[in-house]
């Protein structure tokens, strides 16, 4: 078998973002005409490129094109997320809400999909939430806490200071909740 992507004999190929700890990670694929194995998850992997974090709990959700969920965090128990795609594709983002970093109140995005075999790590400190782009995604991470449902907070997904472009084409759907997200600028919980 040849590997794909990445071409080098690390396990995992982490490309630094703007946002300070946040990485994007491309595990090594290997292809052939039966189809493709990849390793989903190394501990020891994770170590080598700087991720030293356990996690304790795995998610799966499974939604609709233009749908939007997020943004999500906790003020106690934060949890750091590994997020990646199984079908579908979604963009990713992450905001700072870490008081003292240098990317404070900025966010980033990454598209994710079932064929790039990219995830994303996100550390503790950060929103997190997605779009929908394909016709349906399933989006597994795992997370470094266990959800706590009274330490949850949401931001406001269309914040008009952090202006994310969720690269929607059409109109986005969004749960009660989520609708309800606070303003950035009248957040007083951070990180």
């Amino acid at each position: 078998m040849a590997a794909s992507t990445p071409s080098s004999l690390q396990a995992i190929k982490a490309t630094p973002t703007p946002l300070h700890g946040v990485l994007v990670l491309e595990p090594r694929v290997f292809t052939d005409t039966r189809g493709f194995f990849l390793e989903s998850y190394s501990e020891r992997a994770m170590k080598e490129v700087g991720v030293h974090d356990r996690f304790v709990q795995d998610n799966h959700s499974c939604s609709v094109k233009n749908v939007v969920r997020g943004l999500h965090y906790q003020i106690c128990h934060a949890q750091g997320k590994l997020i990646r795609v199984v079908a579908g594709e979604i963009f990713d983002v992450a905001v700072d809400l870490r008081r003292n970093s240098l990317t404070f109140g900025k966010w980033h995005g990454v598209r994710l999909s079932a064929q790039n075999y990219k995830m994303l790590w996100i550390p503790a400190g950060l929103a997190h939430g997605f779009s929908v782009l394909s016709d349906a995604a399933h989006v597994l991470y795992k997370a470094t806490d266990f959800y706590h449902p009274e330490c949850e907070r949401t931001l406001a997904w269309n914040d008009p200071d952090i202006k994310i472009d969720w690269e929607l084409r059409g109109a986005p759907i969004v749960s009660t909740k989520d609708s309800q997200g606070v303003l950035f600028r009248n957040l007083n919980e951070f990180l």
